[in-house]
């Protein structure tokens, strides 16, 4: 579930910063108009009227931004009653700005009388003074549309990718629960043959998968660990098939130059599973079991090659298959895989670039 608090902080905090960088922008520029429409005033007097006339303003100016805001976001009627209520909230603003341009600001703060160029006085309103009245509000206006808008659609944004987020996470868990279960089976399988025959090295093979389920249930409940513990668990299985398999021919070497390399759980392990649950276990004959992992400079290359018999296998034999190809593809979309099944064998080889793990969805 998105938590709303903190953007509604943003979003307060942003239209804090915005009225305290406009009301910068307009002394800035009251001040220096000023000073060609009251030349003989000291700077400092110019200054001290131009602060606080813009305050005056913002009492319209602020009120007339929210009202449009919320007829823009809130009002849901027809168009045009609803434009209808914008030029009248306009309106309403453009006599508020004369009235307190005319009757307040003049008389009180610069203590004269409003004229026009400097000549002819001014009356409250006329077409000229309510043209100008309305061109500093609606700029005003559209700095703050401006404003809102770009922030919603970066809200939205957020939003989108917190969902993303959220759908992968929840995808990935369905996809582990799937491959827990199916790494399970197969070793109990295994075990179940080991007791049938009641061999003597049963208890030890149990003691290996209540360290490798330790690993399921714990390490890989995590989004990620380090690879030097991935690869700790393939070796425990290993190690466990070679208790069955006694004639199994293993060669694994690796390479790694940072250990600490956060990996996603299960990635590795599912093609050594598959390499002995459809390879070695269906192999009349000599089998073997090549695994080369290696890790430099971000990029792994992993490469397994298996012997196998010249059997079909069934479509529910390659679940774990299947799943792995999804964590892939979610996880590091720039991966790439080649699967190479071949007369008496079959190669793997699986490169991930790790400065590059953007989720895909």
């Amino acid at each position: 579930m998105i938590n709303l608090k903190p953007y509604k902080r943003s979003k307060w905090q942003i239209h804090l910063l915005f009225w305290i960088l406009y009301y910068i922008l307009e002394v800035y520029l009251d001040f220096y108009w000023s000073r060609y429409q009251f030349p003989d005033f000291q700077w400092s007097v110019r200054l001290q009227n131009t602060l606080i006339l813009e305050l005056g303003y913002l009492l319209i100016k602020i009120p007339l931004a929210y009202s449009l805001l919320y007829v823009f976001e809130k009002i849901h009627i027809k168009e045009i009653f609803k434009y209808l209520l914008y030029i009248f909230i306009v309106i309403t603003a453009v006599f508020g700005h004369r009235f307190l341009t005319h009757y307040i600001i003049y008389p009180y703060i610069y203590g004269v009388t409003e004229t026009l160029d400097g000549k002819y006085p001014s009356g409250f309103i006329n077409g000229y003074v309510a043209f100008n009245s309305f061109m500093d509000l609606i700029f005003m206006v559209g700095l703050i549309f401006g404003v809102e808008i770009t922030r919603q659609k970066n809200l939205l944004k957020e939003q989108i990718s917190q969902l993303k987020s959220e759908k992968l996470d929840q995808e990935l868990t369905m996809l582990k629960a799937q491959i827990n279960p199916h790494f399970l089976f197969n070793t109990l399988n295994n075990i179940y043959g080991m007791a049938l025959k009641k061999a003597d090295e049963t208890p030890d093979v149990i003691l290996q998968l209540s360290k490798i389920m330790r690993y399921n249930i714990y390490e890989a409940a995590e989004k990620s660990i380090s690879i030097a513990k991935d690869i700790e668990n393939i070796k425990d299985f290993i190690q466990i098939q070679k208790i069955r398999h006694r004639h199994l021919i293993i060669n694994f070497t690796e390479d790694i130059d940072h250990p600490s390399q956060e990996i996603s759980p299960l990635i590795l392990i599912q093609f050594v599973e598959n390499a002995f649950k459809h390879g070695v276990s269906e192999s009349l004959g000599e089998a073997f079991i090549t695994i080369d992992i290696r890790l430099k400079n971000g990029i792994l290359t992993y490469f397994i090659e298996n012997s196998k018999e010249e059997i079909l296998h069934t479509h529910s034999t390659k679940i774990g298959q299947k799943n792995i190809r999804r964590q892939l593809e979610l996880l590091y979309p720039q991966h790439t895989l080649s699967v190479a099944d071949q007369s008496g064998r079959y190669i793997v080889t699986l490169t991930i670039d790790f400065h590059d793990t953007t989720p895909s969805l």
